[in-house]
């Protein structure tokens, strides 16, 4: 463990330090929460450091040196911030470098030069991640935390001494697609795809057909509509059968008839001619002319 001459009990409210390098990584336009912050602590625990537990914003610079405002007499907290600058073992050339993670909700302030060229400096509003390898300055702000007795550092301010740059959304430099017309509104952040077990269901979408150049929903399956039964009785019309026996049937064209079947069938149909009343077997007036007696009865007789 480091042996500091300064601890963080003697440090002053309020008072502010200021330290100068390139930006090697910074969440500055949002705040570190939820399972991104429960990510990031469990890899902080993994390579041997504290979690920081709580919602906040980071940065890290590199050939980090404080901006002493008198040199050959810093300040407490100008030294306490030097001491806690380390060697990096993997990169030793972009030695030392300087972290902090600033707990709660606020955004620091980030200032880019004017767009006059006159030295002086704009806030910057767009609301997007400074790029790796900017020249920075970090404002570090002493407070005391509620609950502790010892004092913490803020960051309030970040200063960007050189035209800003910023960070590639999905891979793609946002001056690159400006350079092509291609002007975003806002800044594209990714999307964390839910897992697929956990993806809720959704209705598929409704398949369209083209026609005549225009698309139009596809007919979709219904069920096939049930008949019904009509109520309506069936009206049959009745019909007046003549109380007249029906003839007997005719003999087929190849059955030969004998002489007694076909005398029996003349007497019959002349029987059934008679009592219908039909006017071939209606009695015939007498004929007065020729003196004769009464007339025979119409019809079909045979004599002896």
């Amino acid at each position: 463990m480091a042996n500091y001459a300064v601890s963080a009990s003697k440090l002053t409210e309020n008072t502010s330090v200021f330290i100068r390098g390139k930006l090697a990584f910074a969440v500055l336009a949002r705040v570190i929460e939820g399972e991104e912050l429960t990510a990031s602590d469990q890899r902080k625990v993994k390579n041997g450091m504290s979690p920081v537990g709580r919602p906040h914003t980071t940065a890290t610079i590199t050939n980090a040196e404080v901006q002493f405002a008198d040199p050959s007499n810093p300040t407490i907290e100008e030294t306490f911030v030097s001491e806690r600058r380390y060697n990096s073992t993997m990169r030793p050339e972009t030695s030392p470098n300087y972290s902090i993670d600033s707990k709660g909700s606020k955004l620091p302030i980030i200032l880019i030069p004017s767009a006059a060229g006159d030295g002086t400096y704009d806030r910057d509003e767009t609301g997007r991640e400074l790029a790796q390898g900017l020249d920075v300055t970090l404002v570090l702000r002493v407070y005391k935390p509620k609950d502790f007795n010892n004092r913490g550092l803020a960051l309030d301010q970040v200063i960007v001494h050189e035209a800003p740059r910023y960070h590639k959304a999905f891979g793609v430099d946002q001056a690159a697609l400006a350079a092509r017309g291609i002007v975003l509104n806002g800044t594209p952040r990714p999307v964390q795809a839910a897992p697929a077990s956990a993806a809720p269901a959704t209705a598929l979408p409704v398949a369209t057909e083209v026609e005549d150049g225009l698309s139009f929903p596809a007919p979709q399956p219904v069920s096939a509509p049930v008949a019904v039964a009509s109520q309506v009785p069936v009206q049959t019309a009745s019909a007046t059968v003549a109380d007249a026996p029906t003839s007997a049937a005719a003999p087929a064209l190849d059955q030969k008839e004998t002489l007694e079947q076909k005398l029996a069938r003349l007497e019959a149909e002349n029987a059934s001619l008679k009592d219908a009343g039909s006017a071939v077997g209606a009695p015939a007036a007498t004929d007065p002319g020729n003196g004769s007696g009464p007339a025979q009865q119409a019809g079909i007789t045979y004599q002896s």
